[in-house]
């Protein structure tokens, strides 16, 4: 958390407000958020230059500028990119601070439990400084993401779908949450074996992947109690009043009617699914 539909939508904010902008001054507080390089890097990396546009791959967000360079973004567990005025009294676990052209609005990364971090880097040495970007798999929103792209991902392994889905090097983006939300919207168990899968299986998991990302960009993505997601302009989102089966453990399926949502582990991460809906 946050996944593709909130790092998406973090994007679209910054492709409407803030692309075209120049910064004039940077300011960087704890330094593990540019661990990658470092704050002198990040500082002389950003000031004078001006964000061509907002992309994204996966969770990673990915500001292109007109110096040649890029800056990268991954909000990780707690991470926050917030434009606001630049009067705005700063948050606790402000840890970045990017003044823009004119001095009225600031582009401030905030992150409670630090993981997220921020780099300029060269795109064209993507593969030394960020190895795991450059391996990761297709993006089912962002890049042409086809039936039979996903039939020979299944195809390829034995592993349960949920883990394979959280494969980040298989595809880009998906994480605990729509992991969940996806396997029930294609009626298919997260312990089943990929490679099980038969044409309309596969069919119906292609479906569920585009159908329900793009549903959650729509809505603004996922804003959980546990969580700190909230968008350029720290609304929250609002797609968690229509999930199926996460966080809804010992509830009644409201898809089938009959089945009791049961709660188990896979790959390591709490794994939410209904008996009789996913068999």
């Amino acid at each position: 958390m946050p996944e593709l539909p909130e790092v998406e939508t973090v994007r679209r904010g910054l492709a409407t407000r803030v692309a075209g902008r120049s910064i004039e001054r940077v300011w960087v507080g704890r330094e593990r958020v540019v661990r990658r390089t470092s704050r002198d890097e990040l500082i002389a990396g950003l000031t004078g230059t001006t964000i061509e546009r907002a992309d994204r791959r996966g969770k990673y967000l990915l500001l292109p500028l007109d110096s040649g360079d890029a800056v990268m973004i991954h909000l990780r567990m707690s991470g926050q990119v917030l434009l606001v005025p630049a009067d705005t009294p700063r948050a606790d676990h402000t840890h970045v601070v990017a003044t823009l052209d004119g001095g009225a609005d600031e582009l401030r990364f905030v992150d409670p439990r630090t993981f997220g971090e921020m780099v300029v880097f060269d795109p064209e040495r993507v593969g030394d400084v960020l190895p795991e970007l450059a391996r990761l798999g297709p993006d089912p929103i962002a890049e042409d993401f086809p039936r039979s792209l996903l039939r020979d991902i299944v195809m390829s392994t034995s592993r349960g779908l949920k883990p394979l889905l959280l494969d980040q090097h298989r595809i880009a983006g998906i994480g605990n949450i729509y992991a969940d939300e996806i396997l029930h919207a294609a009626r298919l168990r997260p312990d089943r074996p990929a490679n099980s899968l038969d044409s309309r299986a596969v069919t119906r998991l292609h479906r569920s992947i585009l159908d329900v990302l793009s549903r959650a960009v729509e809505a603004g993505g996922s804003t959980l109690p546990d969580s700190r997601y909230v968008d350029l302009l720290g609304d929250g989102g609002w797609f968690q009043f229509e999930h199926r089966v996460y966080g809804r453990t010992g509830e009644r399926c409201s898809t089938c009617g009959r089945g009791w949502i049961r709660r188990t582990v896979a790959a390591g991460r709490s794994t939410h699914f209904c008996p009789v809906c996913q068999r």
